[in-house]
């Protein structure tokens, strides 16, 4: 399935936007039975600007997941402070939307009840509601599918969902953890290239979790390198290759083996 959307070659990287999310020394610690506090996160500090395309990359159990519950409201820091557009994070809010790896779709509604469900308390009138979740069926090629129910369609299709019905509540903000991760290569190849446009058209500010070193240097501007024990930033990494990105490239395979190195030394070190 393809995308209607194309990606622009080149686009201006936004080091001069304003700064949207501030995260400053944050840290996170969970009780455990018996044997006292266990450290997840320490001293997490860095900003992100709009616009920007930030991949969270580091091995399992470094506490990425848990930076983007916290920062989307779901759960408190231990300490630190997250800040967005100036205002402190206390609670989920519509300025940020998240993706995970289960697409998380109503069973019992269709492909376009899902994409409509975010919708039903905004004021809007029928016609606009109906014209907005067309042009979002539209975007991510989902209009032939509209009446199929979440069990009738493919992985890959159920992420389009996911994500039309996220980008249709007009978020600043997309929180993505590793929601390609259980595609096939194909699939996530395509799903990789719907999200480069998309996001190039509505230049959302996105924080992208993976352990897909090649996914990565593929999506992001910027990687925060994450190590772990307790988890924390190991180097905040820009990555300058010009856009479209090809994976045949010797820059992107360069960048790739740069990147696998960094991560292999981090093992070595813990």
């Amino acid at each position: 399935m393809r995308t209607r959307l194309h990606i622009v070659k080149n686009e201006p990287q936004p080091s001069q936007a304003p700064v949207v999310f501030e995260i400053d020394q944050l840290c996170k610690r969970f009780k455990t039975n018996g044997s006292g506090d266990v450290s997840v996160l320490k001293d997490i500090t860095f900003m992100a600007r709009r616009g920007e395309m930030i991949c969270i990359l580091g091995q399992s159990g470094c506490g990425k997941s848990t930076l983007l519950k916290i920062l989307a409201g779901f759960m408190p820091p231990t300490s630190g402070s997250v800040r967005l557009n100036g205002r402190p994070v206390r609670r989920p809010g519509p300025d940020r939307c998240m993706v995970f790896q289960e697409d998380a779709l109503f069973p019992w509604l269709t492909v376009r009840e899902n994409i409509a469900f975010g919708l039903k308390d905004r004021r809007m009138d029928r016609d606009t509601k109906k014209r907005e979740i067309d042009r979002f069926l539209s975007l991510v090629d989902l209009t032939d599918f509209e009446n199929y129910l979440p069990q009738e369609i493919s992985g890959g299709m159920k992420q389009r969902v996911s994500l039309a019905r996220v980008l249709i509540l007009q978020p600043e903000v997309l929180l993505m953890d590793e929601p390609f991760a259980a595609l096939d290569a194909q699939t996530r190849e395509e799903m990789q290239n719907l999200l480069l446009a998309l996001w190039q058209k509505f230049k959302h500010t996105i924080l992208f979790v993976t352990h897909d070193v090649g996914e990565a240097v593929l999506l992001a501007e910027r990687i925060l390198l994450f190590e772990k024990g307790p988890g924390r930033i190991r180097e905040d990494i820009t990555i300058s290759l010009p856009r479209p990105r090809r994976k045949d490239t010797n820059a992107y395979f360069l960048n790739c083996r740069s990147m696998t190195a960094k991560i292999k030394a981090i093992g070595v070190e813990g």
